[in-house]
């Protein structure tokens, strides 16, 4: 969470910490995630301790982070791709002599 902006007091796992945040509507979404994300590994495995649950939800959540990263590039791949082709087409509609 970034340092600027208000004092936001989240809950996670069943405490409480202050965060700062730019958007208290983002630092308490972000938050809920990672409660949710530490509860659903903690149901899981209840007999493992915290420290465990928190770290297996840390890779949970950086491989979530990586996938979208992947996608996200893939995306904009494919949209560079279509975006080339249109300027294409647009250069010979616009130009039909040139071929």
């Amino acid at each position: 969470m970034a340092a600027d902006g208000k004092s936001i007091k989240v809950k996670i796992f069943g405490s409480e910490y202050p965060l700062r945040g730019e958007s208290e509507e983002l630092t308490k979404k972000v938050a809920g995630y990672v409660d949710q994300m530490i509860s659903t590994i903690h149901d899981k495995i209840p007999e493992q301790p915290p420290l465990t649950v928190a770290v297996l939800s840390a890779l949970n959540i950086t491989e979530d982070l990586f996938k979208e990263r992947e996608r996200a590039k893939a995306l904009t791949s494919l949209l560079e791709s279509e975006v080339t082709k249109i300027g294409e087409y647009l250069d010979r509609s616009m130009n039909p002599e040139a071929e």
